[in-house]
C-alpha cells in the first residue's frame, strides 16, 4: 500500500525531471535522449509483468515527447499498483543521470 508521502515524493521526481529535460540544451539533451527513454521502457516493462502483458517497445518519437512518455508511463505505473518508492527511485535515478 503506498502512502500520500510515497506518492508526493514520486510526483516531485517527476517533475524535477521534466523540469531538467525542459532546460537542457539540444546538443544536451539528444546524446541523452536514448537513456531517457530506456528509463521509459524500463517501467513500460515493469507495468507490462504487473499486468501479464508482453512487453511492447515505447516508439521512439523524439525528445520533445519524452517527457510526456514519461507522463504517461508514471500515470500506468499507478494504474498498475506497482510501489510509489520504487517508482520515485527510479525517477530520481533519472534526474540524476540527466546532464
Amino acid at each position: 500500500m503506498t502512502g500520500p508521502d510515497q506518492r508526493v515524493g514520486a510526483d516531485v521526481e517527476l517533475e524535477r525531471v521534466v523540469r531538467r529535460w525542459q532546460q537542457l540544451p539540444l546538443d544536451r539533451a539528444l546524446p541523452a535522449g536514448p537513456g531517457f527513454l530506456e528509463v521509459v521502457q524500463s517501467l513500460a516493462d515493469a507495468v507490462s509483468d504487473a499486468e501479464g502483458m508482453p512487453h511492447d517497445p515505447v516508439p521512439d518519437l523524439g525528445a520533445a515527447v519524452l517527457p510526456d512518455q514519461l507522463r504517461v508511463m508514471v500515470h500506468d505505473w499507478r494504474s498498475a499498483g506497482l510501489a510509489e518508492e520504487e517508482l520515485a527511485q527510479r525517477l530520481t535515478a533519472l534526474r540524476r543521470a540527466l546532464p
